[in-house]
């Protein structure tokens, strides 16, 4: 049976999509989950046998607040959301490659994609949820866990800006060669995805294309809770 979230991608317009990413990196989606599935997806961070993995940021030095890994197997709505934007995405990074003359490419279905990666020896999923508290906060960086790298990746709030939190605006900045950097604050609604690059994207100059690295962020929450769902397609070793 086909899953809700096709056809909920279906209505989206892909080309306005590909043009955002193109021009800054990141781009809205819309609403790509309810307000009773954010609800539930939220309540599952509190269950320990959904996660493989949980990570203190400050212990670290990402921030301040914590994210957990889910383990195998993903739980089947979030599996079906990220194979349903895989799809979507896969032609939108295939051109990325393209543009910059690398070698890979990305199959059309997210199960070869995920083949590859296992036999890369990335082998551990790595959709996860995220939870800031106040004064949490999540430093730039960028999402590489291995050789194979999916240069796109997608953050769906769980949480209503400005009824559940305050503040925890989700940051980009893109660093371009031989430039200054440039910073863009995006607070989207409860069930709204962004897709955003990975890591670096292409951008035409007037010697044809170029690689400009961008890195992303949560500003520091001022006020009360805020969850998010992220889906990132490559698995981690």
């Amino acid at each position: 049976m086909p899953s809700p979230y096709a056809a909920r991608l279906a209505q989206i317009e892909w080309w306005h999509v590909a043009q955002g990413l193109d021009a800054d990196g990141w781009a809205r989606l819309g609403a790509l989950l309810t307000r009773r599935e954010c609800d539930t997806i939220a309540a599952w961070f509190e269950r320990d046998a959904r996660f493989r993995s949980t990570v203190d940021m400050a212990r670290h030095g990402f921030g301040r607040g914590t994210y957990r890994y889910f383990a195998e197997p993903v739980p089947a709505p979030i599996a079906a959301l990220r194979r349903a934007l895989y799809a979507r995405l896969a032609p939108i990074a295939n051109a990325w490659a393209e543009a910059l003359g690398e070698a890979a490419r990305y199959p059309p279905r997210f199960v070869a994609f995920q083949a590859q990666c296992r036999a890369a020896g990335q082998t551990r999923p790595t959709p996860l949820l995220l939870r800031y508290r106040p004064g949490d906060y999540n430093c730039l960086h960028q999402d590489r866990y291995g050789d194979i790298a999916f240069p796109l990746q997608v953050v769906v709030p769980l949480s209503r800006p400005g009824a559940d939190y305050s503040g925890g605006e989700l940051l980009f900045v893109e660093q371009r060669p031989r430039g200054q950097s440039r910073g863009s604050a995006v607070t989207p609604a409860a069930g709204e995805g962004v897709a955003f690059a990975n890591a670096a994207r292409p951008l035409r100059g007037r010697r044809g294309f170029y690689r400009v690295q961008l890195r992303h962020g949560v500003s520091v929450l001022t006020a009360g809770e805020r969850l998010a769902l992220g889906i990132i397609f490559h698995d981690a070793r």
